[in-house]
């Protein structure tokens, strides 16, 4: 037994009708869309907070006014048909919205993770600079454009006019002289 999917008292025919008259059966509502889309995406945005459900939102309010294009006596009005359908088709979804709501024992409260220190940041951070500036001059190059200056280890060794495993060695060799600066031990 299958379930009916439309439950509306439309025929057969009545379908068939709107299936003929459907893309192009309303040249001047094609028309319109091109001219006023951009204009009414806008008023769509006002509504929602994500573009996507802007997008969704303003498609169905011109999917209700091509629907009752046929009874829309004032065309100039087009605009305010078109921007009460998007406030109304909003106001249904705000009331459609679920909240589930249920009591518990004991508040769900989340963890709080404490923000680091700024002051603690900022003696890392000048901890690090003193470490990497103990670097032999091509290591600490090497370290500066690679962790610094997010460059690849190809874009590294084209900088420096070096191969790429001169990099990869050199920079290895420059990050085990900074796991072993005593200056940073605190840290690990």
């Amino acid at each position: 037994m299958t379930t009916p999917v439309c439950t509306s008292a439309a025929t057969p025919a009545a379908y068939a009708t709107r299936a003929q008259r459907a893309p192009h059966a309303y040249p001047s509502f094609s028309s319109y869309v091109r001219a006023r889309g951009p204009v009414l995406l806008r008023t769509a945005r006002s509504l929602t907070a994500n573009p996507s459900d802007a997008e969704d939102l303003l498609q169905t309010a011109l999917t209700k006014t091509y629907v009752a294009w046929d009874r829309i006596e004032d065309h100039r009005a087009l605009d305010g048909y078109v921007r009460r359908a998007l406030l109304n088709t909003r106001t249904s979804q705000w009331r459609k919205r679920k909240v589930d709501e249920f009591s518990c024992e004991e508040l769900p409260e989340p963890d709080v993770v404490p923000e680091p220190d700024p002051a603690e940041r900022q003696v890392l951070h000048d901890a690090m600079w003193r470490a990497v500036m103990k670097l032999p001059d091509r290591q600490r190059a090497m370290v500066v454009l690679r962790y610094y200056e997010d460059l690849s280890e190809a874009q590294t060794a084209e900088v420096l006019g070096v191969s790429i495993g001169t990099v990869k060695s050199a920079v290895s060799r420059a990050l085990g002289k900074l796991r072993e600066d005593p200056e940073l031990s605190p840290v690990r």
